[in-house]
């Protein structure tokens, strides 16, 4: 069994980790919009904030009702969490401050090819799609894994496809300079 304190935590310190990553973000917002950058899907950034936060009150409050225990496999998903955390600052490192919560374009820049954009076009959104899933297992929330990964894979079907226009419109702009 694990106590209700442990579970508390976990969830504040992903929580801390989120407000450190806005923080971040906001910084990198005002240097890109000094740039000139261009919000793109500015319509679905609430949801995406909403289902976020939802998903980490959803992880807490069906991990005190089912008793906060750890299953026996909660290795699994929590090595599968901690990686998908390591992915999250590779993914943030070679983007540096151009990496943003928001979909925001800077006219005439190139796209990032190295590190993780290499191997995936949205790195940060396999990240997103592993930790949803894996965190809420690590206490046994099955519900709140399958739930929210439903839900995320919703939302991230309309951000890959605002960012794919957002990126559309820089390339004419840089097609056109």
């Amino acid at each position: 069994m694990v106590s209700v304190p442990f579970l508390v935590g976990a969830v504040l310190l992903v929580a801390a980790q989120r407000l450190f990553e806005l923080r971040l973000s906001r910084r990198n917002e005002k240097r890109l919009r000094a740039r000139g950058a261009v919000e793109f899907g500015r319509g679905h950034y609430p949801v995406m904030v909403t289902l976020h936060s939802a998903w980490l009150a959803s992880t807490l409050v069906e991990g005190i009702l089912r008793g906060v225990s750890f299953p026996s496999w909660w290795v699994v998903p929590f090595v599968l969490f901690l990686l998908a955390q390591a992915g999250r600052y590779w993914a943030i490192s070679f983007l540096g401050d151009r990496w943003n919560t928001k979909i925001l374009v800077v006219p005439g820049e190139r796209l990032v090819r190295r590190g993780p954009y290499k191997y995936f076009a949205h790195p940060n959104y396999v990240v997103v799609v592993v930790e949803i899933f894996a965190f809420p297992l690590i206490f046994g929330a099955w519900t709140t894994a399958v739930v929210f990964s439903l839900m995320n894979a919703a939302l991230l079907f309309v951000r890959v496809r605002e960012e794919g226009r957002a990126l559309s419109e820089l390339a004419k702009v840089r097609g056109n300079s």
